[in-house]
């Protein structure tokens, strides 16, 4: 056992409880207070996974192997954060959404549907990512930009400011998409090359 649920609840849910450690472990102490969880099943007694701060982790949702969670972010339904991933600030991860590896989610950042962020991606600011979406490879997804339904960003590539990819769009390979606009693409077939980057050109 690597920690004990608390009796201090959450402010806004009295079903969650803070939780303490009750060993060393990774960069946390014996004594230290941790964010809040529903149950045991939300947090990993094996690993170094943590919640911390006022972070809440609920429902069936799960942080195990070394994933952090802290800030005032949310784990909840039954989302899955593990591996070295990284989840803070006010970021919510929800529904059947994972994120994994070594991927970061920040800011006022949203995964969630059965997204999955993995291998060293960020998704921040106030970027969503949901559907069956996968955001993988060193990618980054950031601003207000909106990636949904069947769409990959992948392999380097960089999605920003106010753009929309959807449906069974590939953004891959160094690419950078961004347009300040509301309006969606949801397929590229203009494209050009300079200097060995892909952009995408508004349909």
């Amino acid at each position: 056992m690597k920690y004990e649920i608390t009796n201090e609840a959450h402010p806004d849910n009295p079903n969650l409880r803070r939780i303490k450690a009750l060993r060393d472990f990774g960069d946390v102490k014996k004594g230290d207070l941790g964010g809040y969880i529903e149950s045991e099943k939300n947090l990993s007694h094996k690993g170094d996974a943590w919640v911390y701060e006022d972070a809440w982790v609920y429902e069936d949702a799960r942080v195990y192997e070394d994933a952090l969670v802290y800030g005032d972010s949310e784990v909840s339904g039954d989302a899955q954060v593990f591996g070295d991933a990284v989840v803070f600030g006010d970021a919510v991860v929800c529904g059947n959404a994972v994120v994994c590896d070594d991927a970061q989610v920040f800011g006022d950042a949203v995964v969630s549907g059965n997204a999955v962020v993995s291998w060293n991606a960020m998704v921040y600011d106030n970027a969503q990512v949901y559907g069956d979406a996968l955001v993988y490879g060193d990618s980054r997804v950031y601003g207000d930009t909106r990636v949904s339904g069947g769409a990959v960003v992948s392999w380097n590539a960089v999605v920003y400011d106010n753009e929309q990819v959807y449906g069974d769009t590939r953004v891959y390979r160094d690419t950078e998409v961004y347009r300040d606009t509301e309006e969606p693409v949801s397929q590229f077939p203009n494209e050009m090359t300079i200097d060995g980057v892909v952009y995408v050109k508004k349909v």
